[in-house]
């Protein structure tokens, strides 16, 4: 299993105080004979339709001097993540976490834009609050 990502607490603590239940820390998956791990995972019970929302949650930083190296990776992660999630639980949403800075500075730009609209669901967190900014799908 890998090491939890810089801002894991911040993102669980986010979901938490926007009424989501953590149900999974890590979400395991199974692919063939890899074993696989999403950051989170969560679920919403919507009280009027009495059937729940579930997400699971890759939660990444963008720490490093190269952002456009970190997508590479993050975005070959979440593409193996999501095929592998629809064929274990296809119910289930997955979200690509980006803190607010990183997001505002970098993945507003046109060319990432166009890679995000076509293969992600971005939700996007402020470090300092401790809060989801925004969701994207």
């Amino acid at each position: 299993m890998s090491a939890k990502d810089a801002f894991h607490t911040v993102v669980k603590t986010a979901l938490q105080k926007e009424g989501w239940l953590i149900t999974h820390d890590p979400y395991t998956l199974q692919a063939g004979s890899l074993e696989l791990y999403i950051d989170l995972g969560a679920e919403k019970v919507i009280a009027a339709e009495k059937q729940g929302q579930k997400i699971a949650v890759e939660i990444k930083s963008f720490l490093s001097p190269s952002k456009i190296t970190e997508l590479y990776a993050a975005l070959g992660q979440f593409i193996i993540y999501r095929i592998a999630l629809q064929k274990q639980e296809a119910n289930r949403t997955l979200y690509l976490a980006v803190p607010s800075t990183v997001y505002n500075d970098f993945f507003i730009l046109p060319s990432i834009q166009s890679v995000i609209k076509t293969n992600q669901c971005l939700l996007i967190y402020n470090i300092e609050q401790e809060a989801i900014d925004q969701w994207q799908s």
